[in-house]
């Protein structure tokens, strides 16, 4: 289905730091779409510049080498969030497109860091009719057999009469002496046989024949353009030989060549019958023969010529050389020189002359005129060193002979493997004789006209000569999985040496250099002959492409482009691969590939290959107008058949023209066929051989034996073929399924996805000749949706034995004795080959009855009412989704989203399973038979299977069988929205939907189960971002998805309920809320799924780390404000509690809880309006002494302040307690000693403390519960005594109190203390000024040895970083380096001296910060281990049963606090280091790039609670948590607030 809007389409190519994006990859684009570049997670922290040599304006022409540069623009304000940036490219030009960035500011190419090409289509027409690519329809003539002009109009209008609107010309220049249709001779002169008596043909005559095919038939032109080689008689060669490879340009061919003299002579031995004695004959017919062949080439003939001299020395005359110099010459000491024997190497005659390669005298006398132990005289001195000189270039020139050796063993390998194939072979030429006019094998150079043939000497001699060498030029030809980016004749290659060339004895290869200036004449040749060429034809053909130099034919095609810029390129490629293939594309802009139906084996690689070549599945899902920009297939056109294979009656048999033809007039891309296929010519029509010309078009009775017409072949089906071809093409049939019936049969469906018209055509494939011609096949029955409007064709060949083939002397003839049976436009019932019965389900199933061999049948299958009543309903509810006006509708989607509260829509969107069983409505998670229950029971449970399905078209994913196999999820997902009062509209229109989408064609029903399902996704996302606070409404899309994690976590949860609050609270009218502070009863989830309900839901120093980012920073104040009391009421011990529990069931275990609470309030203070009036919120004291029973809401009431007043005093004057309902019943694997907690706050030193060697009361709170490895109740991070991140959050809350009790916001000034039996007033001020005071001196370890503030320097493991504890009960756990100073830096950054902090903060980068969070513990500390296994059963106590949660994996909520720290100390330093905040930003955002990506790809779209270690998946974290994506909010919000 199109998309029922019009919208500018738009491909995002996301870039990547050395993405060199050449390697193989092809991005297709059309002219009027957009191409976006968006910055991958790699490069969004990097100055990128981006530049294309497509045009940046319209008017503007392209030019290959002129760049321009695209900026980067941000759709939102944020100034640092650059996840969203892009740079546009609106696609004016058809072309192939380069585009660079580099990182570093600069815009050379020198300094690219990735790069790559886009290639967009051209917009064909015929006259003012645009034609689509894929409705193409071409046939290939061969140019040659038209005869004259004159004769062109009735030749060729059987391509127009037979429906082909795209005729191939072979080319159209004047041709060399073998005719051969690809051996051009002169590239300017158009082939003197289309000329007709008294008139000669030229270019001018050809344009106004295309021109008038165009005008008055319909039909497009296209020509080959043919740059690789020219044939060896050229006029213009003899004069310009610097054009080709020969003796004289390209002298390392002279061995190579005087190989090809040889086995010529040995053609012309064997011809005349010269080595009969050997036994060797002309008449060669037998493998014995080739035998022969073989030993007197290698033991007799070859070695007499010493091909290897061209690459050795004379040993004595180099020798005697050497001699000279040395008793001329200086003595060299031994050990004076670096050089070795193993570093002389012989130096390549560049003229290639016999025994003339030579040697670095200056080297070979530093090496070998050297001192020799036990010589007695200068003679036997000088007579030693030529010795050992002389046996070098002994080794040094056997090593050449040994690789002639190979070589010419190849060579007589591959010349006898083209005798066995010419003529030995039975599927080879089968050549009688040998002669001059038919060789043993082709030759590989030319031989100057007129020199004698009498022997290789005579002919060696040529080569000496310049006036004879620079004509002997090398032909020509291709060779088998070479490597089509170098060039076989330059001097690296010995394929012409080895006879690896599969040689086109008619043709020299053209050599152009690296650019014009290398061969001036060759290249303004070929561009005349192009410009030409392009001025005539709307297409052309890149003949031999692979071996065409590709900065030759970019340069060609460039200047084509001008001329023509339209211009539709087709080549054939032969490389080694679809890379290779792609490298080509990019290069020359080439749209599309040739592809051929006879390349398939059998008839179930010719479905795959009508598969692969075009279009979607049927029922593919909609895509939106932007898409990312995905690497692609590159654009066929299909041929049944190409004009340079056998016919497929010769390789395949007769009957299978037809199926083959109807298969590939189904597939969804351009189709092609050759001249003399429809007329069923039973032979090749070979380019180089056939001499008789094509038939004529006479659609009249009086048709003779020059003529054809309808009645001829497979003319008239091939004509409804390309008809129905055409007609799917333009109407939009997009989308194709091929399904394998039996060995033989295939079928094939076209489908439209706008208004659900199809196509299936079933073709009876014949790949050999079949026994019995009318045997019917056994298939079973086509299974039909809908009605069958009508059999568009039926078609089969009968064979008629009263005819025999001759070949026509005159014409080029096909097969007289069979004929076409043809019917169209029929009713089912007046078939022949198929009937039609209705099953119990109402389907209609179609039998084919009489499908012979080499039939096909054809029909229309359309929506019946219902199924279009259905669609036209969901079409309709789309347009809602669509169209903003719709929201003027009471029960239009968009008001009734509207109207959902951020609550609403944790419901709609989120709750894991054991979230939606708490309401006890009888739903779960919805189970997809064959994967497995979704992750989430509202709407992103099936975004996250969905988002994947779509861009792949998936529909053989389970989801796609199960939305097929009946409507249980979408009625899921109406059902489960009914239930509640506040998303009952939404689950009654979803339930409109589902009740339609019943009507739907089965397998339309995927897709358009996913438009209306995304769509309504869209909308919900919308409205969570519209009710968040402008932060996030106008954030980036990094900002939009860590902001849903305040509607992931926040819900109502029964089995979770806040307690209660006071009656006398009062709504706060400065809050924009919906929430009734009455039934209040949203929570936090720390994590799901593992805290997602009952008492495991609510954690105080969870929900209170995670609440400024998920509930604050988003604008959720209200929440905040009625969770921040809710916890209040439960103070006891001065304490609030780690697990909530209702309140009631709290548990008080935790020291740290009671300081992120306190944290809280101040960020609320400070974030939300009128913030400080919390201060004065009644809070109902549910525990009004620590040893209350619970007391219900308004029975005692106090002021918040008044609460955190007393959390204070409580600390300030310390507090022991064992917790309440201590024993197994509350903690099984907690010691007895464990349940005993204290805190206090050391007034030495103005800390706070607290805890014991048995508990563990922070966030790394893992208690041991292993009894096989001696864990159980050891906990396994105790952190008592005073832990770093305390410190800093009662620094922060003291200092904070001191300022706002001065304004008399707070009305406290301070605590009391007990000091000498007397209590002491202790101001807020005082408290923080100890702190300061003490906090560096006892925290700090330098990075140099302080003896003085050291007491234990033994335990230092790293220098240059903050302790994270002092005094704690384990004495080397202060020492151990964890990520928890980053807390105290961000809430209390007074604590910490800048270039102390900054040291610090590099430390933890480099020894704890992974991918995505930051270990818990310094990976060389003895206690460290990466992975967590909360299964681990082992008796290793250092991970029994995960005992190192908090000992090595890395948690992701630390990189939050870490990342703020950095940005804020890196702007206090920006002073004294100038650049250091530039980098710091950078880093942050190259940071925050891993958790952007986490998200995208986690089905979960969240962040998880920890990894394992360097990143990798842990499987028994949380896959969201709650304070992962709260932090790293919180830092990309301080990163935008930097500057």
């Amino acid at each position: 289905m199109q998309e029922e809007t019009i919208s500018k389409q738009v491909r995002v190519l996301t870039l990547e730091t050395n993405g060199d994006l050449l390697s193989g990859k092809l991005y297709r684009l059309k002219k009027g779409w957009q191409m976006r570049f968006m910055l991958g997670p790699s490069l969004q922290a990097e100055d990128v510049r981006i530049f294309c040599n497509h045009p940046n304006e319209k008017r503007k022409k392209f030019s290959r080498t002129l760049y321009h540069e695209f900026l980067f623009v941000s759709p939102t304000d944020h100034r640092n969030d650059t996840c969203d940036t892009f740079a546009m490219v609106d696609l004016v030009l058809a072309g192939s497109f380069h585009f660079y960035f580099t990182i570093d500011g600069s815009d050379q190419q020198s300094s690219v860091n990735g790069q790559g090409y886009f290639l967009v289509d051209p917009t064909l027409t015929v006259g003012v009719d645009h034609l689509p690519l894929d409705c193409i329809q071409c046939q290939t003539v061969i140019s040659k057999s038209l005869g004259s002009m004159y004769h062109w109009e009735g030749r060729l209008k059987v391509a127009k009469e037979t429906g082909y609107n795209m005729i191939h010309f072979t080319p159209i220049q004047e041709l060399g002496h073998s005719n051969s249709a690809y051996s051009i001779r002169d590239q300017l002169m158009v082939n003197p046989t289309f000329s007709d008596e008294g008139k000669t043909a030229t270019f001018k005559d050809v344009l106004a024949f295309v021109r008038h095919m165009e005008d008055d038939w319909g039909v497009l032109s296209m020509t080959d353009l043919v740059y690789n080689h020219t044939s060896s008689d050229t006029p213009w060669l003899q004069a310009n030989p610097e054009c080709s490879y020969n003796l004289v340009n390209t002298s390392h061919l002279k061995p190579a060549f005087l190989m090809d003299r040889m086995l010529w002579h040995v053609t012309l031995a064997v011809a005349d019958g010269k080595l009969e004695y050997r036994g060797i004959v002309p008449t060669i017919q037998h493998e014995s023969d080739l035998q022969l062949m073989e030993k007197y080439l290698m033991d007799s003939f070859l070695p007499i010529y010493k091909l290897y001299e061209f690459y050795t020395c004379d040993v004595e005359a180099v020798v005697k050389k050497f001699k000279k110099l040395v008793q001329e010459g200086k003595v060299v000491e031994a050990g004076d020189s670096k050089l070795s024997e193993e570093s002389l190497h012989l130096i390549q005659d560049p003229e290639y002359r016999r025994l003339e390669t030579s040697v670095s005298m200056t080297d070979a006398l530093a090496v070998f005129n050297v001192d020799k132990p036990g010589v007695k005289s200068r003679d036997e001195r000088i007579k030693k060193c030529c010795e050992d000189f002389e046996n070098h270039l002994v080794k040094l020139n056997q090593v050449k002979i040994d690789a002639m050796n190979d070589h010419i063993a190849t060579a007589v390998k591959n010349f006898l493997a083209n005798i066995r194939y010419r003529f030995v072979q039975d599927d080879g030429l089968r050549l009688k004789t040998v002669t001059r006019k038919q060789p043993l094998m082709d030759r590989y150079f030319t031989f100057p006209v007129g020199v004698p043939e009498s022997s290789v000497e005579d002919d060696e001699s040529l080569m000496d000569f310049d006036d004879t060498a620079c004509i002997i030029m090398a032909h020509n030809g291709w060779v088998m999985n070479y490597d089509p980016r170098k060039n076989f004749a330059h001097s690296d290659s010995n394929v012409y040496l080895r006879r690896e060339l599969i040689v086109w004895s008619d043709s020299v290869k053209l050599r152009y250099g690296e650019s014009p200036a290398d061969c001036p004449f060759l290249w303004d040749l070929m561009l005349e002959y192009t410009r030409t060429v392009v001025n005539i034809f709307h297409a052309i053909r890149l003949d031999n492409c692979h071996s065409t130099p590709v900065h030759v034919a970019e340069f060609m095609m460039d200047a084509a482009r001008k001329v023509r810029p339209e211009l539709y390129v087709v080549a054939e490629l032969f490389t080694t691969g679809e890379s290779l293939d792609n490298l080509f594309i990019n290069h020359l802009g080439i749209t599309t590939l040739i592809r051929e139906a006879m390349s398939a084996w059998d008839s179930h690689e010719e479905g795959r290959l009508v598969h692969r070549y075009g279009g979607v599945p049927v029922g593919a899902f909609i895509q939106p107008h932007v898409q990312p920009l995905v690497p692609c297939v590159a654009h066929a056109i299909f041929y049944d058949m190409t004009h340079d294979n056998p016919s497929p009656i010769e390789k395949r048999c007769v009957y299978d023209a037809l199926p083959t033809s109807a298969l590939v007039a189904m597939a969804c891309c351009a189709s092609g066929s050759n001249r003399g296929y429809d007329e069923l010519v039973p032979h090749h029509i070979h380019v180089v051989k056939e001499k008789r010309p094509y038939t004529y078009w006479n659609n009249t009775d009086n048709c003779g034996h020059m003529d054809i017409n309808m009645a001829n072949g497979i003319i008239a089906a091939k004509r409804a073929l390309n008809d129905l071809h055409y007609e799917l093409g333009i109407q939009g049939y997009s989308q194709v399924f091929v399904d394998q019936m039996n060995v033989n049969v295939v079928a094939v469906t076209r489908h439209n996805p706008t208004n659900h018209k199809t196509v299936v055509l079933i073709a009876h494939t014949s790949f050999t000749y079949p026994p019995h011609s009318k045997e019917k096949a056994d298939v079973r029955p086509v299974i039909v949706t809908g009605n069958i409007d009508e059999v568009i064709l039926e078609a089969k060949l009968v064979h008629h034995g009263s005819h025999s083939y001759h070949e026509n002397k005159d014409v080029i003839n096909g097969l007289p004795d069979f004929s076409l049976k043809l019917k169209k436009h029929i009713q089912l019932k007046d078939s022949e080959m198929a009937t039609m019965w209705n099953d119990d389900n109402g389907k209609k199933s179609i039998g084919l009855t009489n499908l012979t061999p080499g039939s096909v049948i054809a029909f229309r299958v359309t929506l019946d009412n219902k199924s279009s009543s259905s669609i036209k309903s969901i079409k309709s509810m789309l347009q809602e989704i669509t169209q903003e006006h719709s929201a003027e509708s009471d029960d239009s989607i968009r008001n009734i989203i509207s109207q959902l509260s951020l609550v609403d829509l944790n419901k709609v969107l989120y709750r894991c399973p054991s979230e939606e069983m708490d309401d006890a409505f009888g739903f779960g998670a919805y189970d997809v038979p064959n994967y497995g229950p979704m992750i989430y029971c509202g709407l992103q449970g099936i975004m996250s299977l969905l988002s994947k399905i779509r861009p792949a078209n998936d529909l053989g994913h389970p989801l796609c069988a199960n939305l097929r196999d009946g409507d249980w999820l979408a009625g899921y997902t109406a059902r489960r929205l009914k239930v509640h009062a506040t998303t009952k509209k939404l689950g009654e229109w979803l339930e409109r939907f589902s009740v339609h989408l019943g009507g739907v064609p089965r397998y339309l029903v995927p897709c358009y189960f996913e438009v209306i399902i995304t769509g309504a996704y869209m909308l919900l996302l919308e409205q969570s971002w519209n009710l968040m606070s402008s932060f996030v409404n106008n954030g980036s899309s990094f900002v939009h998805s860590l902001a849903m994690g305040s509607i992931q976590m926040c819900g109502e949860v029964k089995s979770s309920p806040l307690p209660g609050l006071s009656p006398s609270l009062k709504s706060d009218d400065s809050i924009a809320s919906n929430l009734d502070i009455n039934r209040q009863s949203t929570t936090l989830a720390a994590g799901l799924p593992h805290f997602a309900d009952g008492i495991m839901r609510n954690w105080g120093r969870d929900t209170f780390i995670a609440l400024r980012g998920l509930l604050l920073l988003t604008g959720r104040y209200q929440e905040a404000r009625l969770i921040i009391l809710s916890f209040g009421g439960c103070l006891r011990h001065g304490l609030i509690p780690n697990l909530l529990g209702g309140g009631e069931a709290a548990r008080f275990n935790c020291r740290d809880a009671i300081w992120w609470w306190l944290q809280s309030i101040q960020d609320y203070c400070k974030e939300a309006p009128h913030g400080n009036s919390i201060l004065q919120d009644p809070v109902s004291r549910l525990f009004p002494e620590d040893d209350s029973p619970p007391m219900q809401p308004g029975v005692k009431d106090q002021p918040l302040h008044q609460i955190i007043l007393e959390s204070l005093q409580k600390h300030a004057t310390g507090v022991s307690y064992r917790e309440c309902n201590a024993g197994f019943n509350l903690d099984r694997d907690m010691s007895d000693q464990g349940f005993n907690n204290n805190i206090g706050v050391d007034w030495a030193t103005g800390f706070v403390l607290g805890g014991n060697i048995n508990n563990c009361g922070t966030w790394m709170d893992k208690m041991g519960s292993s009894e096989v490895a001696d864990t159980k109740g050891m906990p396994a991070t105790p952190r008592d005594g005073s832990a770093v991140e305390l410190v800093g959050l009662c620094k922060s809350a003291v200092s904070w109190l001191a300022e706002i009790s001065q304004t008399g916001v707070f009305p406290h000034k301070g605590i009391y203390v007990e000091k000498c039996g007397q209590d002491i007033f202790v101001l807020w001020k005082e408290w923080s000024d100890k702190i300061q005071e003490k906090f560096e001196t006892l925290f700090w370890i330098s990075g140099t040895p302080d003896p003085d503030n050291e007491p234990k320097p033994e335990l230092i493991n790293i220098r240059g970083m903050y302790k994270d504890s002092h005094l704690a009960s384990q004495f080397w756990a202060d020492y151990q380096l964890r990520p928890n100073f980053p807390v105290a830096m961000v809430v209390a950054p007074e604590l910490f001296s800048p270039n102390k902090a900054w040291t610090a903060l590099q430390s933890l980068q480099e020894e704890l910060l992974g991918p995505l969070g930051m270990k818990t513990l310094q990976a060389s500390d003895w206690a460290y281990c990466g992975d967590y296994n909360n299964a681990d059963v082992s008796t290793d106590p250092k991970v029994a049963h995960g005992f190192n949660y908090h000992n090595g994996p890395e948690w992701v909520w630390p990189v939050g606090y870490f990342l703020r720290a950095k940005l804020h100390f890196a702007k206090m330093l920006e002073a004294s280091q100038p650049g250091v905040l530039s980098k710091t930003v950078k880093f942050v955002t190259q940071t925050l790039t891993h958790h952007n990506e986490a998200i995208q790809t986690s089905d979960w779209r969240s962040l998880p609670e920890l990894t394992n270690q360097n990143g990798a998946h842990c499987r028994d974290s949380c896959p969201a948590q709650a304070w992962s994506m709260a932090t790293i909010l919180e830092a990309v919000r301080d990163l935008e607030l930097i500057f």
